[in-house]
């Protein structure tokens, strides 16, 4: 950040003036959340908002967190979690089973993330014309569309490279237009916004994990073309769960728009006008390049290398598991300012490089790997809440638009940049850069006071 220790003259500063609950607002409208009542269901053993809210119910459901809509919001995103970790799977089964080169793998995966980096702003300003709802729900029919045909495609000979390449953009095309409309689901599906990003971490975890085990085993039982038709029935399954959804329409889904561009003009100028959002983000190109980009290639090459192929999948399960700790951790604290709790969790995540840079034992590794998972869980609950809270929802699908554009731009080229940079100047010492800037990071989070002082809504 250009200047860490200047105070917002927005509403973004720790003294956030957007508290208040206006009683004649909609019940759908979700600017602001109001104060939880701690002596009533919505303290932190409870599940709703307090009796006074004006948030007492959710549209189609009870008030609390596993309301009508809730319910199917939660089947769709874990499905379709669980249908996204079959796909490197299904990839390298059904290209490598082909006899296709090792390249091949990488391509058709670049295929895929590629159109979701690119297009993920569009889709930002498309939810936002058009409701995330409708936009998720088409991206659900594109993903099952590409995903049927590639199971045809697979279970009846070899397809050519371009038709998978282009197949793959087809899904990460769907990817992008379903992904910005998530943030803003969540406000309109739940009353306590914090605890359902939690079970959301807490089911992706678990899927993460889920995912490519039984696409693996099921390549076994059968082939790469029986992934895929798992995975298009997912797609199936969360537009499904979406159409059935029944959510009482926000004021701003009807608002006057201007032009495409005008209107990703704007989201730019929301961004901005956010201290706090744009420092977290700017942070963050530098945390996925320099951090979360060479972790995941090193790690796997340097545990491969030790100890076998077995002990990396093992540890890729403990991560998961950590984030599952972490997840649920996220459901029972709650702190008063949630982006500096969830920077000080992050340090644990440089002690996972350190014992890998040191080449520790197993099991020291698998302790360094639960105490990232957890961290990283925490922090993206903090922050997805923070977000969905504190960010207008007419502009809250351009905005996390543009957080998932940056992260997965610089991850990508972090992951890409990681085996020439480790080769000229050493694997453990890169872990080591890399655990430095980890601190730096959790520094600059807590040094920067708009982003130490923000203080979470709701809080009594």
């Amino acid at each position: 950040m250009e200047k860490p220790t200047e105070r917002a003259s927005i509403p973004d500063a720790a003294c956030d003036t957007r508290t208040t609950p206006n009683p004649n607002q909609h019940p759908n409208q979700l600017p602001t959340l109001p104060p939880l009542d701690p002596g009533g269901p919505g303290g932190p053993a409870g599940s709703g908002l307090g009796s006074g809210s004006s948030f007492g119910s959710v549209p189609g459901g009870p008030s609390g967190l596993w309301n009508r809509n809730f319910r199917y919001f939660f089947v769709a995103r874990t499905v379709a979690l669980f249908g996204d970790g079959m796909i490197p799977v299904a990839l390298t089964a059904g290209l490598l089973g082909a006899g296709r080169p090792a390249s091949s793998v990488g391509f058709a995966l670049a295929a895929w993330m590629g159109p979701l980096a690119v297009f993920v702003l569009f889709g930002g300003v498309l939810a936002d014309r058009f409701t995330p709802r409708r936009m998720m729900i088409i991206a659900d029919v594109l993903r099952l569309g590409g995903a049927s045909v590639l199971a045809v495609t697979f279970a009846t000979g070899n397809p050519p490279l371009w038709a998978v390449y282009v197949l793959s953009s087809v899904a990460g095309v769907g990817a992008a237009l379903f992904q910005p409309g998530v943030a803003s689901t969540v406000p309109r599906v739940s009353t306590d916004v914090q605890r359902a990003n939690a079970v959301l971490r807490v089911a992706e975890a678990l899927m993460t994990m889920a995912g490519p085990a039984f696409a693996g085993a099921l390549v076994g039982i059968a082939s790469a073309g029986a992934v895929y038709a798992a995975n298009a029935a997912t797609f199936a399954v969360s537009g499904v769960c979406l159409f059935l959804m029944r959510l009482a329409p926000a004021p701003h889904d009807d608002a006057a728009r201007g032009t495409f561009a005008a209107e990703l003009v704007d989201g730019w100028r929301e961004f901005r006008a956010r201290s706090w959002l744009w420092g977290v983000i700017a942070v963050w190109t530098v945390y996925g390049f320099a951090v979360l980009g060479p972790m995941l290639p090193l790690t796997a090459v340097l545990v491969t290398e030790a100890h076998g192929s077995g002990a990396y999948g093992m540890l890729m399960a403990v991560n998961g598991a950590g984030s599952v700790v972490g997840g649920l951790l996220a459901l029972r604290l709650r702190p008063s300012h949630p982006l500096a709790a969830g920077a000080v969790a992050l340090p644990l995540v440089a002690v996972s490089l350190l014992v890998l840079a040191l080449g520790m034992p197993l099991p020291v590794l698998a302790a360094g790997q639960l105490l990232a998972g957890g961290s990283a869980a925490f922090w993206l609950v903090m922050w997805s809440t923070t977000v969905q809270t504190h960010v207008p929802p007419e502009a809250l699908n351009r905005l996390h638009a543009y957080d998932v554009a940056g992260s997965l731009l610089m991850v990508a080229a972090g992951r890409a940049l990681a085996g020439p940079v480790a080769e000229a100047v050493g694997a453990p010492e890169l872990l080591v850069a890399a655990a430095v800037i980890n601190m730096g990071v959790v520094a600059v989070l807590l040094v920067a006071r708009p982003i130490r002082q923000l203080k979470r809504i709701g809080l009594v």
